[in-house]
């Protein structure tokens, strides 16, 4: 099973990739959770420093934006 992590505080962004990640997963098929990671240590344990991060596997795919649909899709079928 994937694990897929949101890192961000909560702000719109952040909520909004979650969703879109959510989305994509489930039009995908693909067993996988999805978690929020709201603490400022843990994320920057990940490197990010400008959220939304989007990890996947504990692999930092995207930080500071929201990837397109197109490359949700890719990013998680390249992880699977």
């Amino acid at each position: 099973m994937m694990n897929i992590k949101i890192l961000g505080s909560g702000c719109a962004s952040c909520t909004n990739l979650a969703e879109a990640v959510r989305e994509t997963v489930e039009r995908m098929g693909v067993e996988a959770t999805v978690e929020k990671v709201t603490e400022l240590d843990d994320i920057m344990a990940y490197g990010v420093m400008t959220t939304p991060g989007l990890v996947i596997d504990e692999q930092v795919k995207a930080a500071g934006r929201i990837p397109s649909g197109e490359e949700l899709e890719r990013l998680i079928r390249d992880s699977m």
